[in-house]
C-alpha cells in the first residue's frame, strides 16, 4: 500500500504541468503516507489466560472494560481485547501466584498485561474503574516525571487475580525511549 501511494505521488507530481493535478489530493496523498510510515498499524496480539470462574471474568471483561465477545464455547471465551485477542480459559481450581518488582517506589505485580491508551481514553478508563469502585493494586498516576518515557499508569486484577496495567503517554515516542 505505502508503495503504491508513493508511486502515485510521484507520477502525479510529474504530471503536474500537464493536466490539472488537484494540489488539495496531493497534499492528502502525503499527509497520509507519512502518517502510515510514522504510525503502521500493528498486528494484534493473542493471550490467552487461564481462569476458574469463566462467568465472572467473563462479566468482568465484557461489563467492567467494555470488551466485545467474540467466539465461545463451554470452557473458554474469545474478547476483543482492545484491537487485540484475548481467550480465557476455564481451569478449576487455580491459584495464580502474587510476585511483584519494584518500580518508580512501587511494587509493581508480576506477571501483568495491558494495552498503551491515548490520555484521553486513559482518563475515561480511570474515571470508570473508580465509578464501578475497582480495588486497584496501584492509583492511577504518573509515573517518571519529567523524564524520558513519562506515562500515566494504572493496575488492577481481573477476578481471577490476573494482574491488568493500562498505560498512557504525552508523547508516544517514549515508549521504547533509552535516554
Amino acid at each position: 500500500m505505502l508503495l503504491n501511494l508513493w508511486s502515485e505521488i510521484l507520477e502525479e507530481s510529474r504530471n503536474k504541468g500537464r493536466r490539472g493535478v488537484d494540489k488539495k489530493t496531493l497534499l492528502f496523498k502525503i499527509i497520509l503516507l507519512l502518517s502510515l510510515q510514522l504510525n503502521p498499524m500493528l498486528p494484534p496480539f493473542h493471550l490467552a489466560i487461564p481462569v476458574s470462574d469463566l462467568e465472572l471474568t467473563r462479566n468482568f471483561y465484557h461489563e467492567v472494560l467494555g470488551c466485545e465477545e467474540g467466539r465461545t464455547d463451554t470452557h473458554w471465551v474469545d474478547f476483543n481485547f482492545f484491537g487485540h485477542q484475548l481467550v480465557l480459559h476455564q481451569k478449576e481450581g487455580l491459584k495464580p501466584a502474587s510476585v511483584s518488582n519494584p518500580v518508580d517506589g512501587k511494587e509493581v505485580p508480576v506477571p501483568h498485561f495491558g494495552v498503551v491508551l491515548s490520555i484521553d481514553d486513559w482518563n475515561s478508563l480511570a474515571e470508570r474503574l473508580r465509578a464501578q469502585r475497582i480495588e486497584f493494586i496501584i492509583e492511577p498516576y504518573t509515573r517518571f516525571e519529567g523524564e524520558v518515557g513519562e506515562q500515566r499508569t494504572m493496575f488492577f486484577q481481573d477476578p481471577e487475580g490476573n494482574a491488568l496495567e493500562f498505560k498512557a503517554f504525552a508523547d508516544l515516542s517514549g515508549l521504547f525511549a533509552k535516554d
